[in-house]
């Protein structure tokens, strides 16, 4: 249940954790490390929250996900996922209210690994995950237009389309230098891959927007500007000023649900991209457990939640990343830069950081995906537009829960539609021909007992409750001429409690009809239920039969004497 990666490693003397391997994962920590640094000062901003809890999140978090995780590759810290979230979080409930909300989380997604939930969270429907992915792209992104621009507005409305109604009304106030190093910055990071893979462009164009900025001394809002000292310093959150009441962890409990929600559905998300990659295994148990403890370490440092982020997750693997050491060197790292450089992000433009987190919206649109999803059936792309639609319009919470109803109405109709029951009982008119012609009148006997004496139906599907209906529906072809009905159930996988009171329907009007019910060829499971429900017992073992044939030349017996 919790077998983290790295000391099974250790214990085990894997031959993965060789001197070769390890200088490739202190490399790609690196690597790692300088594609996180510019990311994380971003995502703590837009969270609503001081730069440096970006980087400390990334610290703390980062080193025990890698710490403690079930994946080799996991690189964990601060995601553009989480913004939306958070600066809500911090709107209603304030800092403490987020710290609190996030320890929650972590506990509920320790108790998630604990209750093996791992394998559950990764059966939510891809439409929907593709539809709130996309959704939080797009709000994120438009979060990001007011510095980006250097828009003169004090406060920017939560609401999407207030935001945009906002942004209109005041783009006169927009700065011609902000605009351009903006611009500028965007199309560092999108062509800078171009001249060199290794070093990030994100980095490069914060460098190159920095530098722009203070040596042309341009009227640009710049980190600090906005928030002043920037602190390089690591510190525990004083808990005694914080309340701890029911009545708040009652209320906060709900934004905790959902960190902890989207912490689990994208960390293992990311662990499976990471498999793919690597061809290994990651334990979803542990890694939740480790998710918990990396969240719970977050809050305590004053940090944001944190999940494993699948860019810098694929960046590890890209640059010879294989054993959680990685993920170890690339905190390490952080850690390092914080404490040398930190007092020096006081001059990285905001309009620079805004350019970033547009790229980050971008890649994690899953447009293509999303394009692909609208050409597939008519129920994925309605999942996929109404979550992301509530996602953009209202928030992540109603969007996962409206898009999951929905999603489960969609297969509970397919489900029942795929479920035929069919009149097959002229399909067994030689079998009773060979079997009782002589003792008939005529050789017209035999198909009048098949066509009305005898009516068999073959069931093909799960009998459940949404498919009770199309099951009843039987009763509506016995007629005063039917002697006996046989069901035959021999492609029905699954019985549930719906199909079993339906059951008992048809055999109570059997015999107000004087009917005999006969069943057969059933399934493990529908027997089963039919035993512990105590159904074979009242109607008579007498009444099952192992095969059709048995079934129907027993009717045909009795119909003969």
């Amino acid at each position: 249940m919790f077998k983290p990666k790295l000391l099974s490693m250790i214990k085990t003397k894997n031959p993965s954790l060789n001197k070769k391997q390890i200088k490739d994962d202190i490399i790609a920590g690196i690597i790692v490390a300088i594609i996180a640094l510019p990311l994380s000062i971003a995502l703590g901003i837009s969270s609503g929250v001081d730069p440096e809890k970006g980087l400390v999140t990334a610290v703390i978090a980062g080193f025990l996900i890698s710490f403690f995780g079930g994946s080799r590759v996991q690189i964990g810290g601060p995601t553009g996922a989480f913004v939306i979230i958070v600066y809500g979080i911090i709107q209603e409930y304030g800092i403490q209210g987020l710290t609190i909300s996030t320890i929650m989380a972590g506990l509920i997604m320790i108790a998630f690994g604990l209750l093996k939930f791992g394998n559950l969270i990764r059966y939510i429907p891809y439409p929907i995950t593709i539809g709130f992915t996309s959704g939080i792209a797009v709000v994120l992104f438009s979060t990001q237009i007011k510095d980006f621009l250097g828009l003169n507005i004090s406060e920017v409305p939560a609401d999407f389309f207030e935001k945009w109604h906002v942004y209109i009304e005041n783009a006169s106030s927009a700065g011609i230098p902000t605009i351009f190093v903006g611009v500028l910055s965007i199309l560092i990071i999108v062509l800078w891959p171009r001249v060199n893979k290794t070093i990030p462009g994100s980095l490069v164009a914060l460098i190159f927007g920095t530098l722009i900025v203070s040596i042309f001394k341009l009227d640009v809002l710049t980190i600090g500007s906005l928030f002043g000292e920037i602190s390089n310093k690591i510190s525990f959150v004083e808990f005694s000023s914080i309340d701890l009441s029911v009545n708040t962890l009652k209320n906060l409990f709900p934004p905790a649900m959902t960190i902890a929600f989207l912490a689990s559905i994208e960390s293992l998300l990311s662990a499976m991209v990471a498999d793919g990659m690597i061809g290994k295994r990651h334990r979803s148990n542990t890694e939740l457990i480790a998710q918990g403890i990396a969240n719970i370490g977050s809050a305590i440092f004053g940090g944001i939640p944190a999940t494993g982020a699948i860019a810098r997750t694929a960046a590890n693997v890209k640059n010879g990343g294989r054993t959680p050491i990685a993920g170890i060197v690339h905190s390490l790292v952080l850690f390092l830069i914080m404490i040398m450089f930190m007092p020096l992000a006081s001059l990285i433009p905001m309009t620079t950081l805004s350019a970033i987190l547009m790229v980050v919206s971008y890649n994690m649109s899953e447009w293509r995906s999303f394009k692909e999803l609208l050409k597939s059936t008519k129920s994925d792309a309605s999942v996929l537009l109404l979550t992301f639609t509530l996602t953009v319009v209202f928030d992540l919470i109603i969007a996962i829960e409206i898009g999951m109803l929905v999603a489960m109405g969609l297969f509970i109709k397919r489900m029942a539609d795929s479920t035929a029951i069919e009149n097959t009982s002229r399909s067994y008119l030689d079998l009773f021909e060979e079997n009782y012609h002589e003792s008939m009148e005529d050789v017209s006997d035999y198909h009048k007992h098949m066509d009305s004496q005898i009516l068999l139906y073959e069931i093909n599907g799960p009998l459940f409750f949404g498919a009770a209906n199309t099951f009843v529906d039987v009763l509506d072809e016995l007629n005063i001429e039917t002697k006996f009905l046989i069901l035959q159930l021999k492609d029905v996988p699954i019985m549930d409690a719906t199909a079993l009171n339906s059951l008992r329907r048809i055999n109570h009007r059997c015999i107000e009809m004087n009917i005999d019910l006969f069943y057969c060829e059933l399934k493990p499971q529908p027997h089963r239920l039919l035993v512990n429900s105590g159904y074979i017992e009242s109607v008579g073992e007498g009444k099952f039969f192992n095969t059709v044939q048995n079934a129907i030349l027993t009717a045909g017996k009795m119909l003969s004497n």
